[in-house]
């Protein structure tokens, strides 16, 4: 269990693997959420709440794949189409 304030960012298993996704986005990522590690995907934890919203780690991985939480916004979704507002 994360102990992010913040922020989650969850990976889906079908791309977690994917060495070229996971060095894409540690590239892209400004604050180091993401790793680039030998299994594919990792998620530095402690910098989780650094996340500044830019929306480049949706950009760089396929739709749906990488998920950006918004825990202080009773777990919004960043990129989710909003309805009813």
């Amino acid at each position: 269990m994360t102990q992010a304030i913040f922020i989650n960012v969850e990976v889906d298993q079908s791309v977690a693997g994917d060495r070229n996704l996971a060095a894409k986005l540690a590239e892209v990522c400004p604050v180091d959420i993401f790793h680039a590690g030998p299994d594919g995907v990792e998620i530095v934890e402690e910098n989780l709440d650094e996340c500044v919203l830019c929306e480049l780690c949706l950009r760089a991985s396929p739709p749906g794949t990488v998920r950006v939480i918004k825990l202080y916004d009773d777990g919004a979704v960043l990129g989710a189409a909003v309805s009813g507002r």
